[in-house]
């Protein structure tokens, strides 16, 4: 197949590009950046340059290529996040959930792409209540922090738009990323401030994360588009867990100082409400119906081998 990657050379991009050519699809890979189509080359994608928040350029980059499928990974998403200020610092990537959706939409269905694929989230939006691992069926947060209240209506947008659009849609609301060229991974800030003892356990540590490795999201990419029905996806891996359980072990993994605890009512001076909620109250969610449906095989089932040996670049890519 013919397949338009927007968002080609960001962190999942960059996986997925060389994963979709090796199993035989004709790629063109959309960058902002005029500098980074001679990566995509290498990598045997047709690169075009065009700014997911210009309508014209993006319907004329889709139009041209005719492809039979969009994978939408557009993000802006800065390697350092203020978890006070998190919609400030999602702001762009919120424009890009929005508008660049729906400039992405309009695109494909004026090209007459059969399947729209788009990045959703499942690390941090379901509802903070019942169960700590949630399934595709269950609600997102009602009630979001407030520093949270824009990138969760912003990922609302993406799914409803996409699942609304009239085109055979497929939303992967992926885990918290980790591996190479992540914030959790080889020279990323979380292992950096883990070294200065700058990310502590806070409150109780009971929030639940369900991660991804950065490989393992890619693949679960390629298996959604081949094999994916239209609907909603978890593409996490299958060991869910509380803070107060993975922060040391990804501590021990990169030989850093066990993290400080600290109570949440001095956290919060740190963090704010956004992020006493995501080391506290943060519901996992599970990987059953893509894997039964996709036949997807994760490379990483856990993110505690995952952080022990996938954080850094493998001398061959898995991928």
């Amino acid at each position: 197949m013919k397949i338009f990657v927007a968002g080609a050379t960001g962190a999942i991009g960059h996986r997925l590009v060389p994963a979709l050519v090796n199993t035989g699809h004709a790629v063109i890979g959309m960058t902002r950046s005029s500098n980074k189509t001679a990566s995509l080359r290498a990598q045997g994608a047709e690169p075009v340059v065009a700014d997911g928040l210009d309508s014209k350029a993006v319907m004329s980059a889709i139009q041209h290529a005719a492809p039979d499928v969009v994978v939408h990974e557009l993000t802006a998403i800065p390697p350092r996040l203020n978890i006070r200020k998190f919609d400030h610092d999602f702001a762009l990537t919120n424009r890009l959930r929005t508008e660049g959706t729906d400039n992405l939409l309009a695109a494909a269905r004026a090209a007459g792409v059969r399947r729209f694929v788009a990045q959703s989230y499942a690390a941090w939006p379901y509802a903070r209540q019942g169960g700590t691992v949630k399934t595709e069926e269950d609600p997102l947060d009602s009630d979001p922090p407030r520093a949270l209240r824009e990138t969760l209506a912003a990922i609302r947008h993406v799914e409803s738009a996409v699942l609304g659009s009239g085109i055979e849609s497929i939303v992967l609301r992926y885990g918290a990323f980790y591996g190479p060229g992540t914030s959790i991974g080889e020279g990323g800030s979380v292992p950096e401030d883990l070294r200065q003892r700058h990310f502590p356990v806070v409150g109780n540590g009971g929030g639940v994360w369900s991660f991804i490795h950065i490989d393992d999201a890619a693949q679960g990419t390629l298996a959604a588009i081949d094999r994916g029905s239209h609907g909603i996806y978890n593409i996490v891996d299958d060991d869910p867990a509380p803070v107060s359980e993975w922060l040391p072990q990804l501590a021990a993994a990169i030989s850093a100082p066990p993290p400080h605890h600290v109570p949440a009512l001095v956290g919060r001076l740190a963090i704010g409400e956004s992020g006493i909620v995501m080391m506290t109250e943060i519901r996992g969610a599970s990987n059953a119906k893509a894997k039964r449906e996709l036949g997807w095989k994760l490379i990483w089932p856990s993110w505690r081998e995952g952080f022990r040996k996938g954080l850094a670049e493998p001398h061959r890519s898995v991928a």
